[in-house]
């Protein structure tokens, strides 16, 4: 859900492919959704401008749909500031990339002296719609290149105004009625109070790339809500939704966002088209029926061998599930069920969670996760957990979740940190007896020393380290690259440098994927990989991260790999459904002489 955001100044992958090569005025008569559907259509460009200009401060904006739902510019702050100049101006830039087709490119950013946005006139038939019978919200838009989480955080696409303190809900008071917005993370979120419930509801899509074309739809049927940007719906649907709640008086914002009554956080980038129909539309009405990322994920519905020598083995990474859990908890079933029956045939000796088990501490996320990690229970597989940021609330939930009390008894398992979230495990694999040592990012600096301990007395035994927060990504001249966190220096300094059995540290809580080979202080090398797909399609699509050790060839093969896209008919799989990931930082392979590494006896 999104957090207050406020502001000291002003309070305020996948070329897109359409399936034509016209605008959407030219679409077949076949494919025409019923005008009268159609509640409010605002094309941007200068065809479609009523009256002013942007220069003076009053252009009016017509409703292309004919409904008298017209739009004007607001200015806020200083209106003499020389920044207002540049705030909102007309752009050949096009989704369709045609002649004399236009968009509106916004620059606001926050503590910004001055902003524009564009909101309803006053008494727009818009402003009382109530959409019980249904709606469709659809938007071409991309987000500016120069995006910047600090600057243009939360940023408001479309707004209803007012709060949900104004219709006495008792959840969420300052909370705006409806918005479609933009995280820090630059994910897009449709969050709405519904005309039959006390609470708003969300839909989320994946993280977007900066200055690329997207085409997005919510669309709700009268009872289910679902958000697909171009073509895919992310992380499922929200159920038992009848319409959009109302103020009398109150209009809607094109560019702004508010929270508690005030403008909170205005847009930058670019929208060429917001339309808005009072019932569900289908694919084929949308304004646009194939988008596409301009660059999809690089990956192939082949086989991948799991084992390339029957004397292999495998360890498993599991990344963060928070998605599934509140979202999607059939893709964390599907994943658990796979490695359940999988484990043996692949020589898969240890499966370990990175953290951020569930998104926030909701009873039914905990017991999402529970009947799905309850299949490696019952068929005995091993399995290790680290918490994450999102695990941790009053009363210490993912404990009696998943505390040592349920590891007791398995075999693996030899003992817990003060704190209880941290542990570790003795397995046998190849030639040598491995520890994963849980390090508990919360707890990092109470546990130090248990960990130190736990290190010393196992100086013969490989290990590798599993904690939530170790190295991000970053880009350097077009490169991404792997930087140390300050817990992850820490857990550096501490227990790896010094400690040359430790050859590989694994962890997630940053978006994206990135690994690196360092070298500790004997001079040896150790791995250090995040693996963390949740701002991905369907808040990861499923996919899982495992290493071949092959001792033999002395080789460790890197592989990412998705059993929910798997499962999918060929019918049911998008353009970004995909069983294997094949991109560098996906499907590699790392040099480890065991023999030499692994002489710890010295």
């Amino acid at each position: 859900m999104k957090m207050k955001n406020t502001l000291l100044g002003l309070s305020v992958f996948c070329m897109m492919i359409p399936s034509f090569t016209e605008p959407a005025e030219a679409k077949s008569n076949a494919v025409k959704q019923e005008t009268n559907s159609i509640v409010a259509d605002w094309k941007f460009s200068k065809d479609h401008v009523k009256s002013g200009t942007i220069e003076n401060g009053n252009i009016i904006i017509e409703d292309a749909s004919k409904n008298g739902n017209d739009l004007e510019l607001v200015t806020v702050g200083d209106s003499s500031s020389p920044d207002l100049e540049g705030l909102i101006k007309w752009s050949e830039e096009d989704y369709y990339n045609l002649a004399n087709v236009e968009s509106l490119e916004f620059a606001n950013y926050k503590n910004a002296p001055a902003g524009r946005y564009l909101k309803t006139t006053n008494g727009a038939p818009i402003n009382s719609e109530k959409f019980d019978n249904g709606f469709t919200v659809e938007a071409i838009f991309k987000l500016p290149s120069n995006f910047n989480s600090r600057l243009h955080s939360w940023m408001g696409i479309l707004t209803r105004q007012g709060q949900a303190a104004d219709l006495n809900k008792i959840e969420g008071e300052k909370e705006i009625l409806t918005t479609l917005s933009v995280s820090n993370d630059k994910e897009i979120q449709w969050t709405s109070h519904p005309s039959n419930l006390n609470y708003n509801v969300t839909n989320w899509s994946r993280s977007l790339n900066t200055d690329e074309w997207y085409h997005l739809a919510v669309v709700n049927d009268g009872q289910t809500t679902t958000l697909t940007v171009n073509g895919v719906s992310d992380y499922g649907k929200s159920i038992e939704v009848k319409g959009i709640a109302s103020i009398g008086g109150k209009g809607w914002n094109i560019g702004a966002s508010e929270w508690g009554n005030e403008l909170d956080a205005l847009f930058a980038g670019n929208i060429q088209e917001i339309r808005i129909a009072n019932k569900a539309l289908t694919k084929m009405e949308w304004l646009v029926q194939d988008a596409r990322d301009k660059q999809p994920v690089e990956g192939t519905n082949d086989e991948i061998p799991f084992l390339t020598n029957k004397n292999n083995y495998n360890f498993l990474f599991v990344p963060d599930t928070q998605k599934y859990s509140n979202m999607n908890p059939e893709i964390f079933t599907s994943q658990m069920n796979w490695i359940a029956k999988n484990t043996k045939k692949n020589n898969i000796v240890m499966n370990a969670f990175v953290g951020d088990i569930v998104d926030g501490n909701a009873e039914e996320q905990w017991k999402n996760s529970l009947e799905a990690i309850s299949y490696l229970d019952k068929k005995e597989t091993p399995y290790i957990m680290a918490a994450g940021n999102h695990d941790y609330a009053a009363g210490d939930p993912f404990l009696t979740y998943y505390g040592p009390q349920r590891f007791a008894n398995k075999d693996y398992y030899k003992g817990s940190s003060p704190s209880g979230y941290g542990s570790y495990s003795i397995v046998k694999a190849g030639s040598y007896e491995y520890l994963f040592l849980i390090v508990d990012m919360k707890n990092l600096q109470a546990d130090i020393e248990w960990s130190k301990n736990v290190l010393n007395q196992h100086k013969d035994k490989p290990t590798i380290i599993v904690s939530h927060d170790v190295i991000y990504p970053e880009t350097v001249d077009q490169k991404t690259v792997a930087v140390e966190s300050d817990r992850g220096q820490i857990i550096w300094n501490e227990l790896v440098n010094e400690h040359n059995q430790v050859f590989m540290t694994v962890n997630g809580h940053y978006f994206g994927i990135v690994h690196q080979v360092k070298q500790n202080s004997a001079g040896n090398d150790v791995i250090q990989m995040l693996v963390n797909y949740q701002a991905d399609y369907r808040g990861g699509n499923g996919w899982l991260r495992l290493v071949e050790f092959d001792e033999a060839k002395n080789k460790l093969f890197f592989r990412t790999y998705s059993p929910f896209v798997d499962e999918m008919s060929k019918k049911e799989r998008t353009y970004v459904d995909l069983k294997y990931l094949t991109n560098e930082y996906n499907l590699f392979e790392l040099d480890l002489n065991f023999k030499k590494r692994f002489n710890l006896n010295k």
